[in-house]
């Protein structure tokens, strides 16, 4: 696979992580097997590829990765939530010290 193919595998794989992201910030469970495998392909094609030929797209593999991180942090505070605030009620009178 030429530099370019991988270059739009690379910007669809983008493209799915943004969709992915999006579903769940409106609270929507999202199927990532299809970017799951897609990465995976991106991935064993970069490996095969001459040094210089997968150089150019570090870039765009960056943009990817640091989309990914978004992704997994958004995925991580779905499943675990923060606890709630437990500063005092703006409100509720101060404690007597």
């Amino acid at each position: 696979m030429s530099a370019v193919l991988v270059a739009e595998e690379l910007e669809k794989a983008a493209s799915m992580v943004t969709a992915a992201r999006r579903l769940l910030a409106t609270g929507t469970m999202v199927d990532l097997s299809a970017l799951e495998g897609r990465v995976r392909l991106i991935c064993e094609t970069l490996a095969a590829m001459e040094r210089e030929e997968g150089q150019a797209l570090l870039p765009v593999m960056e943009r990817l990765i640091a989309d990914l991180d978004r992704l997994a942090a958004a995925i991580t505070e779905r499943m675990d939530p923060p606890p709630p605030d437990t500063a005092p009620a703006p409100d509720a009178a101060p404690a007597a010290g």
